[in-house]
């Protein structure tokens, strides 16, 4: 029956399982103090709507807010360099996601599932996405990659989602980078852009 937690500014870690499964939990504060979200720290949470994570945590474990149906936003600040495995895995309400520059790898399964997901923007510093990080997320109208080198992709990273019609904006000199590279090169529609200003257009059907 739990509703509401605020967590005191003494804590620097939610561990592991900390409040899974309290499916009427709506709300939470983290203070600034905590630097780790522990493995299914929020796990099955069904009634949280949003969540703010404070710009001190570096780290967010494996099935930390999985299957929050209720989520709808997220905020993932640039001090986090460690999104773990299937983090938000199966948050069905999920419309749009950051991930910040501070993030290297996407590891597999994150967002696994996330199927009112629209949008991803993915920073210029990741590299490497792990398998089935977006599979199943088939309601993506848009995704925007910043890195000019495509970041490597396992299996099955984008399977479900519709490439003959979702957008991928890319740099404008890394079109041709893209169109090569295993898992981005299913993307039919490839936008290239400086600044923010589409320049060109890939159509794979032509």
């Amino acid at each position: 029956s739990l509703t509401s937690v605020t967590i005191g500014n003494s804590v620097t870690t939610i561990g592991d399982n900390a409040f899974s499964d309290c499916r009427s939990l709506t709300s939470v504060t983290i203070p600034n103090s905590v630097r780790t979200i522990v493995k299914g720290a929020f796990y099955k949470c069904s009634s949280l709507t949003s969540v703010i994570i404070p710009n001190s945590v570096t780290e967010i474990g494996g099935w930390a807010f999985s299957s929050c149906s209720s989520l709808t936003s997220v905020t993932i600040p640039n001090s986090v360099t460690t999104i773990g495995v299937g983090a938000f895995k199966q948050c069905s309400s999920l419309t749009s996601i950051i991930i910040p520059n501070s993030v290297t790898t996407i590891e597999s399964s994150v967002f696994l599932g996330c199927s009112s997901l629209t949008s991803i923007i993915i920073s210029n510093s990741v590299r490497i996405i792990g398998q089935e990080a977006f599979k199943d997320c088939n309601n993506i109208k848009q995704i925007i990659s910043e890195a000019s080198m495509p970041p490597y992709c396992f299996n099955n990273v984008f399977v479900g989602i519709n490439t003959k019609e979702c957008k991928l904006f890319v740099p404008k000199n890394s079109i041709d980078a893209y169109k090569r590279a295993y898992g981005w090169w299913d993307f039919f529609l490839i936008e290239g852009t400086t600044t923010g200003i589409i320049n060109n257009i890939y159509n794979k059907t032509e």
